[in-house]
């Protein structure tokens, strides 16, 4: 799905050149950009179609980018489907909170929104939700290496996007920009809401798992699981009821990568977490 999203992204970032080329730049942002005339409108599918608009290539790129390396981590947790929800309301909803600031100040948010980046820290904020321990490496300016645990850069980023909120309200406007820093904002909310509030599932109307459902994590690591043959154990396994087989199999993996990263689980690990979500799809 991280491939997938990438090229259409590609795609549709030629497909808007051609079309800018032929009708001008004002008739693809007045039509698919996201703008508070637009809601106002009724255009209410300008929530999707600006996630697929971008302003320039690097603005492409640097999106293009983000979705590359934490898509790929997300799509491991959560499967092809789950991560693409998770995406596509991270933008929706990072979309609504900066029309929503368009409405309330419109003199500071009146400019239209293009752009992936909403939904890409959707998966950033659930990625450092689920891990935030795990080492992160940015090149700033392209050059210089920098590293981060993932918690800690979301912290950054949201102290980033925060300010940007803040900072055109301000009677001299200390910091402002052509960034949709509330998109981001809502982008990253919705994603950590997702791990925290959410399961694994291939479902498309039980992306949610209710509070009450869940049950307090085995003390025990994942390391300390008792070892079972490939055929006995899923055969055990798959005789285990849902709420039973999340709390016993899937919970102590799921510690495990929040400690420790995706990429420390074992073949036998990987093979619970994909019967998870086969499990959770016939439910």
């Amino acid at each position: 799905m991280t491939t997938i999203l990438l090229f259409t992204l590609g795609a549709c970032y030629l497909a808007q050149l051609l079309v800018e080329g032929l009708k001008g730049p004002l008739w693809v942002m007045d039509r698919l950009s996201l703008s508070r005339d637009g809601i106002a409108d009724g255009r209410v599918y300008q929530l999707l179609t600006f996630q697929f608009l971008h302003g320039s290539p690097m603005h492409l790129l640097m999106n293009m980018i983000g979705l590359y390396f934490f898509g790929r981590a997300v799509e491991e947790l959560l499967g092809s489907m789950g991560m693409l929800r998770l995406y596509l309301v991270s933008g929706m909803v990072g979309g609504l909170m900066q029309v929503g600031l368009a409405f309330a100040w419109p003199s500071a948010f009146s400019a239209g929104v293009v752009g992936a980046s909403a939904g890409v820290f959707g998966l950033i904020a659930a990625f450092a939700t689920r891990a935030p321990e795990q080492p992160i490496t940015m090149l700033i300016l392209f050059i210089l290496p920098v590293t981060f645990k993932a918690g800690v850069f979301l912290i950054i980023e949201a102290c980033i996007s925060v300010g940007g909120i803040l900072g055109p309200l301000l009677p001299y406007p200390f910091f402002h920009s052509n960034i949709a820093h509330a998109a981001h904002l809502g982008g990253m909310l919705t994603g950590i809401a997702w791990i925290r509030f959410g399961t694994i599932s291939h479902s498309p109307f039980n992306f949610w798992r209710p509070l009450w459902t869940r049950r307090q994590p085995r003390r025990e690591s994942a390391r300390a699981m008792p070892k079972r043959n490939g055929k006995n154990a899923n055969r055990k396994t798959e005789e285990l009821p849902p709420a039973e087989f999340i709390s016993r199999e899937v919970d102590p993996i799921l510690e495990k990568i929040s400690a420790h990263g995706i990429q420390s689980l074992t073949a036998r690990e990987r093979q619970i977490l994909e019967a998870a979500r086969s499990k959770m799809a016939r439910r």
